[in-house]
């Protein structure tokens, strides 16, 4: 076999699947413009573990991780608390991301991969219309068969392609999701009746505010849908500490700020020579832009048209069953999640009060994990449960137009991701792809 495969970036679902493809005897390498012990951010990820058996990674040493608490979702009056209730099928562990990343690393050497770091890409080699390999800093140039594209949001490969590969460059308004994220000293004695608080528009801004209360520290976040700095972080964890006096002055971790992609899946995954997975395509859920399952189940896809490409000839029609496959199980239900996160975003914080108080949402609803697939799997309502928040939001003729509103773009996005071309050719693509992108530029405005 031994066809050489590069991989773009230590992402955990490029990572999973340069560790399969290796087994499977391709010679595959990774490079991460990172050292090795700087990959990971100092703090916990949350994610499903079922994920990693299928990318066919094997789970992590028990004492490596734990299982997360349910949160309690508040409104943004902080009146009503919804706290979620996830059953034990469906939990979620909590895991040191350093952790996670040895984990995923020492799979993938023990499986034949060759880890490069403190490589940074400058961009993809280009032959005509093909991503023939990669410029690395300092005048390498690296070819391969196949580039796989795991080097996130900000992708040095995915943003320097050119048009005629059809794919998107750059990220739009309400797209990406900027957050700061720290562990502060816990004092005092304390003790939350809700230990994962998520406030929702918290005091008027457009944005979330988190605080998981753990034995020996309070970890905090912040996001919001622009850049901000420490000014805004210490307003914030002043604002906090009025009902949390659990919080402490000192930082005892973290402390930084990063930028997560919080919206639909890429319209295009795939071109002559190269795929997207993870943060390169957008595979996180929108509602709560979590992706490291999705990632991790998006490998196993990936590795199987791979391997089912028996000429490998990883063209863009070659490819495009991967892409096929992800929308079909992961990504429709995205994309429709992408026009949830919009419609919530629209409301003000008295309609959003409105709707937490007559149980027009309810906790069931926030029940939302990184299992968590389609907005069906969101609301599941009997016809009398309907009807009786129908009537609640017919009293806000404002509100019941906004929701007119999403229903009508719901419909319309189920439309349009099932109108994706079966097969793979370039202009039928690119008109579906056009069609989709714009219909979610249309609704950010």
């Amino acid at each position: 076999m031994g066809k050489r495969i590069l991989v773009a970036g230590a992402g955990h679902g490029g990572l999973a699947a340069a560790a399969d493809l290796a087994r499977r005897g391709y010679d595959v390498t990774v490079f991460e413009q990172n050292k090795r012990e700087d990959l990971g951010y100092d703090w916990t990820d949350i994610f499903a573990p079922r994920s990693l058996l299928a990318a066919n990674v094997p789970y992590p040493p028990r004492a490596k991780y734990e299982y997360k608490e349910n949160m309690t979702f508040f409104s943004p009056s902080q009146s009503i608390g919804l706290k979620q209730d996830i059953p034990e099928k469906e939990l979620e562990i909590k895991m040191e991301r350093k952790d996670i990343y040895t984990h995923l690393l020492s799979h993938a050497e023990k499986c034949g991969v060759k880890l490069r770091f403190s490589c940074k890409i400058k961009g993809p080699v280009m032959l005509g219309s093909r991503v023939a390999g990669l410029f690395i800093d300092g005048g390498e140039t690296v070819y391969g068969d196949l580039v796989i594209d795991a080097a996130g949001l900000d992708s040095p490969v995915r943003t320097a392609l050119p048009p005629v590969c059809g794919v998107e460059n750059d990220v739009g308004s309400f797209e990406q999701f900027f957050s700061y994220r720290a562990f502060y000293e816990r004092t005092g004695d304390f003790e939350p009746e809700d230990k994962f608080k998520v406030y929702l528009l918290h005091e008027g801004e457009m944005g979330v505010v988190w605080l998981a209360t753990e034995d020996g520290h309070a970890d905090v976040l912040i996001g919001r849908f622009e850049p901000f700095g420490m000014d805004e972080v210490n307003r914030v964890l002043d604002l906090l500490k009025r009902n949390n006096p659990q919080i402490g002055g000192k930082l005892v971790r973290g402390g930084s700020f990063a930028k997560i992609p919080v919206r639909q899946p890429l319209s295009v995954m795939v071109a002559d020579g190269w795929a997207a997975i993870g943060d390169s395509a957008f595979m996180t859920i929108p509602l709560i832009g979590s992706g490291i399952a999705n990632s991790l189940k998006a490998s196993h896809m990936l590795v199987k048209t791979i391997t089912e490409d028996k000429d490998s000839a990883f063209t863009a029609a070659t490819l495009w069953k991967y892409q096929r496959e992800y929308f079909k199980q992961l990504g429709n239900g995205h994309a429709a999640m992408a026009v949830m996160k919009l419609f919530l975003l629209r409301l003000n914080p008295y309609e959003l009060d409105f709707i937490f108080e007559k149980g027009i949402l309810t906790a069931k609803e926030f029940t939302i994990s990184s299992e968590t697939t389609n907005i069906q799997s969101m609301l599941k309502l009997s016809f009398k449960e309907f009807l009786e928040r129908a009537k609640s939001v017919c009293t806000d003729r404002i509100l019941l137009t906004k929701i007119l509103k999403v229903s009508s773009r719901l419909a319309s996005t189920f439309a349009i991701t099932a109108m994706m071309p079966r097969t793979y050719n370039r202009a039928a693509v690119t008109k579906w792809a056009d069609t989709y992108t714009s219909f979610f530029t249309k609704l950010e405005k």
